[in-house]
């Protein structure tokens, strides 16, 4: 793609103070941005998507997706063929103490029998693709620094434009709107800029991961190590609360990488980076995984869990995605909730520009609603969720859970079922009407 990707001609974005109007901009174009920019865009909407780097780039993640991503996927019209390198899976294969069990993705409503693998080089790209095909206008190269306000109300973002070398070329723009989309991680400039900082009563992780190439490169099933050797305070081995992965990419390596919460005393003592190296240390010697085999360097990010910074929405300001705390404190993941996040925002958007095309308060009104309409899909799950982060970071729980409960091959189907958020909330079996009734006692997140 180029960094004017669907422009207009003639707009003179790489030029010296440029200036760009849109309806909606959107900034930052991972799952949640650019899904939310192909929603918005094929609802009519003018739609500026912004990048600071070009595609394909790289991202820090377990190129893991559940059913419930891929579910996302087929809603916003992703075609996933294997014929197009999307490598399936039939489920999650546990390992710890010992023991491996095998768990296939639940038969549940809405949601289809299998994974996904999909490097994040080109999984970024190709749904930010398809955002510009349904008429956003995506600019690579864009390095938004801050919002611009009038009075309190976000009203556009202020940019420095990137060279191909990604290096600042001392051309800046400015780009307006009546609504800007924050998908800008974790880090979240603009949230920050408008004084919403992270929740100190939200649990946080962090992930380190590399590729390995490996004869594991092909696996039905995505693998979790629940072991994770580590120390606490007073340098004894402990189990730390995360886990760890082994999943198969299919062009001759395997993504390998942990997890880890900051629910143990360790958290932030400890070197994720060395954690990851003794384990697969202790690997079987034909997985090489090796330092020789290693392509590129290992690498970490930040997991902003459970709604950990609010609110979603305030004056003139969406979040989606990470810089909204959207990843499942259960299990790390964050690409399934962040496109539903932007599928369910999109329909607000719409809904508010539709009411208030002519009328700036009725806009506002409607787009206030998008707070409570994530909280009804997810708050109390993700509440439910931090209770579970707070549990498994005590060690002697950790070790109790992987002994007594690995062996037992029904509750883990629940175990699964639940950490992957795959129970039907209308379904008639027991686990979705357990999973029901503990997502409507549990105050929301």
């Amino acid at each position: 793609m180029s960094d004017t990707s669907n422009l207009t001609p003639g707009t003179g974005v790489n030029s010296a103070d440029a200036s760009e109007r849109a309806d909606v901009i959107v900034v930052g174009a991972g799952p949640g941005g650019s899904t939310m920019a192909a929603y918005i865009a094929d609802a009519g909407l003018d739609v500026l998507l912004l990048e600071k780097t070009r595609f394909p780039r790289e991202k820090v993640c377990g190129d893991g997706l559940t059913p419930r991503a891929v579910k996302e996927l087929d809603l916003l019209g992703i075609a996933t063929p294997e014929s197009e390198g999307w490598i399936r899976n039939k489920g999650l294969r546990l390992v710890g103490r010992g023991m491996r069990l095998q768990v296939d993705w639940p038969e549940a409503s809405g949601f289809p029998t299998y994974g996904l693998v999909r490097t994040r080089q080109d999984f970024d790209d190709i749904l930010a693709r398809h955002a510009v095909s349904k008429g956003a206008r995506l600019l690579q190269g864009v390095n938004v620094t801050e919002p611009l306000r009038e009075g309190s109300q976000v009203v556009g973002v202020r940019a420095k434009l990137l060279g191909e070398d990604g290096r600042a070329t001392g051309d800046t723009a400015t780009y307006r709107a009546p609504l800007v989309v924050a998908a800008d991680g974790n880090s979240s400039r603009l949230a920050l800029a408008v004084g919403r900082e992270k929740r100190e009563d939200r649990p946080m992780g962090v992930a380190v991961r590399g590729y390995y190439t490996s004869p594991r490169t092909h696996d039905d099933y995505l693998e979790s190590w629940l072991e994770l050797p580590g120390r606490d305070e007073h340098g004894r081995e402990v189990l730390l609360p995360g886990y760890g992965w082994i999943f198969g990419v299919g062009d001759g390596t395997s993504n390998v990488g942990l997890g880890i919460l900051n629910t143990s005393k360790a958290f932030g003592r400890t070197d994720y980076r060395e954690v990851l190296k003794r384990w697969v240390a202790q690997m079987p010697a034909e997985w090489t995984f090796t330092d020789e085999t290693l392509v590129g360097d290992l690498r970490g990010a930040a997991l902003p869990m459970g709604f950990n910074r609010t609110p979603h929405y305030a004056d003139g300001l969406m979040l989606v995605g990470d810089s909204g705390g959207m990843v499942n404190p259960f299990n790390g993941e964050g690409i399934a909730y962040a496109m539903e996040a932007a599928r369910l925002g999109s329909e607000v958007v719409a809904s508010a520009f539709t009411r208030g095309r002519h009328d700036d308060a009725a806009r506002e009104r409607v787009l206030e609603t998008y707070p409570k309409v994530m909280k009804d899909a997810l708050g109390g799950y993700f509440t439910l969720g931090r209770h579970f982060a707070t549990i498994i970071g005590n060690p002697q729980l950790m070790k109790l859970a992987v002994t007594y409960g690995l062996p037992r091959e029904d509750l883990m189907k629940l175990v699964v079922r639940v950490m992957a958020n795959l129970a039907d909330p209308k379904g008639t079996s027991t686990t979705d009407r357990l999973y029901s009734a503990l997502t409507r006692i549990t105050p929301s997140a």
